[in-house]
């Protein structure tokens, strides 16, 4: 299999990319990423010269560089790039509408022109919005955004299914909980927790911290989205959760006792506009079927999760210091020529 990836130099994307390399011996990988502040390339360094694997330094929204791209003949898309952040969405929607929005519209009307066989769409559970207490939201549930980050994901849901109803691209959605694990951004709950309380520091939580959320390992995730690339029906949507809702409040709790570290250091700051009350998916469609079950408890995963970050503390430093930008550039300024001389083969060969 020849599979893009988009964003594979994210949180999720680098876990899927280093999985797929891992288990599937039979891939060519290309990451296309345009490196943002979340997009890390040090996330990705222990597999930069594996041959199978090629990074690509490109703009999804970039139609030009979208179609440079598509002519190499891939089996597959898997679509991560986005802007993730609800708390920057609230200060500037701009970049989460051309990078969600506009960047998966280039991309499906490449997968059109380009007649791409399979395109998976990688969304997230804040599309459906708050879930009534009890409930959890089915593919079926009418989707209802309730922050600017959302409504753009949403936005990119229908055009997923625009295209997939009106020129037969074969897409489908993968709409997930929260994720959790290594190589996790800072600025996101749980890696921020660890963090701070490694270090002593006060641990800002939001409102009364009661919001539930459900937290899936990262990996788990993978290998949902390997099972979609397998069997899959195209224009399917699936939800992928753990079923194990929590209060925020209990993840810091948990964190701070395998941590060994008060209680005392939490601090309540002031909510967010419209933070949702409460996400939940069922998932029983995927795990009916393509046998998708959850295998990494929370309790596994957060032990897990936080033995990386104290083992790799270096890749924590960098992300606060910024030195990770400087990598970024040293990465493309390394990788760069070699893709050019590649693709520059590719095309004589194109044209021949």
């Amino acid at each position: 299999m020849k599979v893009l990836v988009t964003g594979g130099a994210g949180f999720i994307g680098s876990n899927f990319v280093r999985y797929l390399l891992r288990f599937r011996k039979d891939i060519e990988l290309f990451n296309f990423d345009k490196l943002t502040y979340a997009g890390n390339p040090e996330n990705l360094s222990d597999v930069a010269d594996d041959p199978r694997y090629h990074f690509i330094r490109g703009d999804v929204s970039d139609r030009r560089a979208v179609d440079r791209i598509f002519q190499h003949g891939f089996t597959a898309l898997v679509h991560f790039a986005a802007e993730t952040h609800v708390d920057r969405s609230i200060e500037d929607a701009s970049p989460f509408l051309k990078t969600n929005v506009l960047g998966t519209h280039c991309l499906l009307d490449a997968a059109r022109r380009f007649r791409l066989s399979q395109f998976i769409h990688i969304s997230t559970d804040e599309v459906y919005g708050s879930a009534p207490a009890g409930a959890s939201f089915a593919e079926e549930s009418p989707l209802a955004p309730r922050s600017r980050y959302a409504a753009s994901k949403a936005s990119a849901d229908h055009f997923v299914a625009a295209y997939a109803n009106t020129f037969g691209v074969p897409a489908l959605i993968l709409c997930c909980t929260n994720n959790f694990g290594p190589y996790q951004f800072p600025e996101k709950l749980i890696p921020l927790i660890i963090t701070n309380a490694r270090q002593d520091r006060p641990l800002p939580i939001y409102g009364d911290s009661l919001q539930e959320r459900d937290w899936l390992f990262v990996e788990d995730y993978c290998r949902a989205i390997e099972l979609t690339l397998e069997t899959a029906e195209p224009s399917s949507v699936y939800n992928v959760s753990a079923g194990t809702s929590q209060t925020n409040l209990d993840v810091v709790r948990t964190i701070l006792q395998h941590l060994g570290k008060p209680e005392s250091l939490v601090q309540f700051v002031q909510d967010r506009p419209g933070h949702d009350r409460r996400y939940a998916l069922d998932s029983s469609k995927i795990q009916r079927e393509l046998g998708w079950s959850p295998k990494v408890s929370f309790e596994e995963g957060i032990r897990r999760t936080i033995e990386w970050y104290q083992v790799n503390s270096a890749w924590l430093d960098h992300a606060f210091s910024g030195e990770y930008r400087n990598s970024a550039h040293r990465y493309y300024a390394r990788h760069s020529r070699t893709f050019r001389t590649w693709f520059a083969f590719r095309q004589r060969s194109f044209s021949e």
